[in-house]
């Protein structure tokens, strides 16, 4: 049986506290502002009414991309992530050549992000130039501000922090 990561609960917790949100907003606000948004009349002209189904149709579909976060984010499978190379979860210790310093990377969920604290998202832009490499790799990154040459000088993967 393959190994499951348990994703942090902060991350699980903050998108279950949203789908509840929106779930009480679809099933308890939004029928009450439509019933009311009704009872003044021509719907064809009603702004209210309008309003109210947009924003129904916004929560619906954020709704649906809540949960199949949730549901993807609770598949993580260990064995998936490498073990010798840049992945999820992993720490990187980088020299990045435009601003000739060493810089320190965490790997996680795009919930989890915190660039300010070394904290960077798989699908950013650094995350992505990351992922899949080894010590001594060299990843090209692709700013605003031009190009970015970040050499992996350590690599501490989730396996290696789970081992700890």
């Amino acid at each position: 049986m393959a190994e499951q990561i348990n994703m942090p609960s902060h991350v699980m917790k903050k998108l279950q506290e949203e789908i509840t949100q929106l779930e009480y907003e679809l099933t308890t606000e939004l029928p009450a502002e439509i019933k009311k948004a009704v009872a003044l009349g021509d719907l064809s002209e009603n702004a209210e009414y309008h309003s109210a189904k947009q924003r129904q149709e916004f929560v619906n579909a954020r709704l649906g991309q809540l949960k199949k976060r949730m549901g993807e984010l609770a598949m993580v499978n260990l064995a998936n992530i490498p073990r010798n190379k840049v992945g999820f979860g992993s720490t990187i210790v980088v020299f990045d050549s435009t601003k000739n310093e060493e810089l320190t990377y965490k790997l996680v969920t795009s919930e989890e992000s915190d660039v300010a604290h070394g904290l960077i998202s798989t699908t950013s832009p650094i995350g992505r130039s990351l992922v899949g490499k080894e010590l001594g790799d060299i990843a090209t990154v692709v700013t605003p501000n031009g190009k970015r040459e970040l050499e992996v000088l350590k690599l501490t993967t989730i396996h290696d922090t789970a081992a700890e």
